[in-house]
This record gives structure tokens, sequence and C-alpha cells, in this order.
């Protein structure tokens, strides 16, 4: 994975022809953010948590992309660079696909996908969508996804491929029959806010019981739910996200480890050393010196 610059996005290549932009602003001001895409893609973005502000003509035209929506684009004249403005607490994830890559994903169904069609050669296409409860949830297993980097390429290529499918299924009950919780669009919601509330109060994060009462949802609901939409148990969900936060503190260099394990809760040190070991199989300090 590549880091482009501080708070912008990272860049991981599934292949040659298919890449993913991880794009989260986790400020409080507006983040731009330009990356070169020329005509020879199609380009997926998608808005899990946030909003965010495609420009184009040099800032002359817009389309806005609202929390738990989507926008395709694809145009066969010109080419269409990414020029984001995001806003604060937002979260894009954006999919780019070589169209020799995607139309032989479709090649038995060309005539399916509209800018795959023959008549299609010289037309441009935008498309916004709702997000579909089951893209939603691959897109928060890709976004939160902290796997041994051996295996993280292999991981976010099934769930990309995974995502265009999901896309482009117009079945209406298709996400019903997947996961039947996620039929109730309130109960998803309130699993979301418990998401949040966990990770805006990570240092000191209410238990089970508050975190069902706070949010309207009973305890079962709360934990078949959570596990449901993010893969994970509550609290494990949260350690993964602290172990996440630590290495990137550490690599940042501006931080001993008891700082780090107080900006994480941990009420010694020690505690936190355990955690991060028992994550990555070394210690915080091994880690540091690793990366020099």
């Amino acid at each position: 994975m590549e880091n482009v610059g501080i708070g912008s996005y990272e860049q991981l290549y599934v292949d040659d022809e298919v890449y993913v932009l991880k794009i989260q602003n986790e400020t409080e001001q507006h983040k731009e953010v330009v990356h070169p895409i020329d005509r020879n893609y199609i380009q997926f973005h998608f808005s899990l948590k946030g909003g965010a502000q495609f420009l184009f003509n040099n800032g002359n035209y817009h389309l806005d992309v609202s929390e738990e929506n989507s926008l395709l684009l694809y145009n066969t004249q010109k080419d269409l660079p990414l020029h984001l403005m995001v806003s604060p607490q937002t979260w894009v994830l954006s999919v780019v696909v070589s169209i020799q890559r995607f139309h032989a994903l479709f090649s038995e169904d060309a005539e399916e996908i509209p800018f795959l069609s023959g008549s299609f050669s010289e037309k441009k296409y935008y498309a916004q969508e709702v997000l579909t409860p089951s893209m939603a949830v691959v897109l928060s297993q890709l976004m939160g996804s902290n796997l041994h980097p051996s295996i993280q390429k292999l991981y976010t290529k099934g769930k990309i491929y995974e995502l265009i499918a999901l896309y482009f299924n117009k079945t209406s009950d298709a996400d019903l029959e997947q996961c039947p919780f996620l039929a109730d669009e309130d109960n998803v919601r309130k699993i979301k806010h418990a998401k949040d509330i966990i990770l805006e109060r990570m240092a000191e994060p209410p238990t089970l019981h508050e975190l069902s009462d706070e949010i309207g949802l009973s305890l079962k609901k709360l934990k078949e739910g959570f596990k449901q939409i993010y893969g994970d148990s509550v609290y494990g969900y949260l350690l993964d996200h602290k172990m996440d936060l630590a290495r990137k503190l550490l690599e940042s260099g501006k931080y001993n480890v008891n700082e780090i394990a107080l900006k994480l809760g941990y009420s010694t040190a020690s505690h936190f050393i355990a955690s991060f070991k028992k994550k990555y199989g070394t210690t915080p300090k091994k880690y540091v010196t690793s990366l020099t």
C-alpha cells in the first residue's frame, strides 16, 4: 500500500489494471484530493461516510456525492482526472478499472452494461446510485481491513470483484436473502451509530449494555448486527482500530509508547504493549526499529 500525502489517500494496486483509492478525511477541514485518471479507465466512487464534491473542467462543473451513495464515471472522449473536495469526517473508497479488464468481466453480458455496448463508443456515462446494505458491508470491510501484507492484496481483489458484482446486481431481494437483519434500514443506521460512538470514545468506550441503550437497540441485535455489518464483535472491531491507529502513530515518530497508550485508553503502557504484540507479533519499540 502506498501512502500519498498526509490525510489524502492510500492507493492499493490489485493488479496492473485495477487499483483502489482509500480516502479518509478524519479532520474538521475540507481536504482536496487530486489523482490522474485517463479515459481508458472506469471509475467507481463510494461514499461510506460524509460527503464529497467531484470537480470537473477546472472547477466549473461539479457533482455532489452524499453519504451512502455512489458515483460511476466513464467518458470515451476525454480523460476524467480525479479532483475531489472531501468534507470533514468523510470516507470515500474509489475503484479504478481499465475498460479492457472490466469488459472481460462482462464479456458474455456486455449488452447489459450500457457503456459496454457497441452503441456506446462515443459517449459519456455518469451514474449515481444509493448503496445497498450488502455493498455497505463490503465497503466497511475494505476500509477497515488490517491484514498481513502477504494476503492484503488477495483479500482486496476478492472484495473489489464482489463489490462490482453487487453494484450491477439488480435483483431487489438479493440483499435480504443474504442478510435478513439488513432488511431493517433503521437497524443498520443504529449499528453504524454504535460504530461511530465507540470510535469517538475509544479511550473510554461504553459497555455493551450502555451502547445498546444509547442507540436504542437490544443487546442481542447490537451484537448480531455489528457482526453482520462489520465482520467482527464490537470490541474486536475497536481493538483492530486501536492497533491500526497505534501503528500509524508510531510511524509518525511524534509520540512515545506511553503517550500512545494514553491516547488509546490503556491504563498502563504494559497493557498496550501486550495488545500490540498480540496483534503484530512484535513490540512497539521493535516495530519502530524495523522502520529505519
